[in-house]
């Protein structure tokens, strides 16, 4: 039986965003879930699509995976944790910009690698495994370690493994601890999605042919190096390549785009797009996403822009 499934695996936090009156909206987000998010909307309906974390029992909890079930998106085999609770932020904006408070020491999803048995049993029939720098961030080293064997086995079990480093400094102790991490995981990725400034300012690459090269060195076989308006960079077995991005004058939000560009390149890359047009597609995703607000568009937004993409690339 060939594997069609997807898991996301990471941390979804409650979000708290500005509303008129001075009242706050609450919604769910997180790096790799949005990024799910789009892959959901993209890569098929057909397609079991897992967010792979761990859950409290409380009621923001409970209404978080409900959620994710109404909108197509399972838990697998995490576990729910008593006594648990989400991680939670609030935003606020400055023009497109936003700047974040956090909540989150005593997130239930910081146990996610806790039971190696039911993480192995989220990851099994996997076409595609992805996670963040973030997801490894907010776990222990022993956690840690029990995560990347997960994936090295899910891999050895033929799904393809992404990684985005998505290095957040205030969330690791020091470069050194997050730079070895990275390394580690990126030595078990076959598509890694970092963003050049992150990795800039961590490795002190640059360029991004320099952070391409380096990751390719650790034995990833396609890079595609994020650089905000400015083209991405496309490294595939020693081939380079730059594909320009989609510029929007205005942009109303910036939340979500990096994620979102990397959820449209992956559902590419499954749909059996090459990495070029799949890159095409993800500029397009990103453009459409910064001119909705929130990290979350709609599906009928991710897919218009999706399928425009198909329009003008013969996808």
């Amino acid at each position: 039986m060939i594997a069609t499934g997807i898991a996301s695996i990471g941390e979804c936090m409650i979000e708290l965003s500005g509303a008129e009156g001075g009242l706050w909206r609450m919604g769910f987000a997180g790096d790799t879930f949005n990024t799910l998010w789009a892959l959901r909307a993209l890569a098929g309906q057909d397609r079991t699509t897992d967010y792979v974390s761990a859950f409290g029992d409380d009621p923001f909890s409970r209404e978080q995976v409900a959620f994710f079930a109404g909108h197509g998106i399972g838990t697998a085999a995490s576990p729910i944790i008593p006594g648990a609770r989400p991680g939670l932020y609030a935003i606020t904006l400055s023009g497109a910009e936003r700047s974040f408070t956090y909540w989150r020491n005593e997130a239930a999803a910081r146990r996610l690698a806790d039971d190696a048995d039911s993480l192995a049993k989220s990851l099994e029939n996997r076409a595609l495994a992805y996670f963040s720098g973030i997801t490894l961030a907010i776990l222990g080293e022993p956690a840690r370690q029990t995560l990347l064997a997960a994936l090295a086995t899910a891999r050895a079990a033929g799904a393809l493994i992404a990684f985005d480093p998505n290095y957040r400094p205030r969330l690791w102790p020091d470069p050194t601890a997050a730079r070895a991490a990275f390394e580690q995981a990126l030595a078990i990725a076959d598509v890694a999605l970092p963003t050049f400034p992150d990795e800039h300012t961590l490795f002190g690459d640059a360029s991004p042919r320099v952070a391409a090269m380096r990751m390719a060195k650790l034995g990833v076989g396609e890079v595609v190096v994020k650089n905000g308006e400015e083209p991405a960079l496309v490294w595939t077995d020693g081939v380079r390549d730059v594909v320009p991005a989609v510029l929007v004058p205005s942009p109303v939000d910036t939340t979500g785009a990096g994620d979102s560009f990397n959820g449209a390149y992956l559902a590419a890359r499954l749909h059996g797009n090459g990495p070029l047009e799949a890159a095409q597609a993800a500029h397009r995703v990103a453009a459409a996403v910064v001119q909705v607000r929130g990290a979350l568009a709609p599906f009928e937004t991710l897919r218009a822009a999706f399928n425009s993409a198909a329009a003008h690339t013969d996808m």
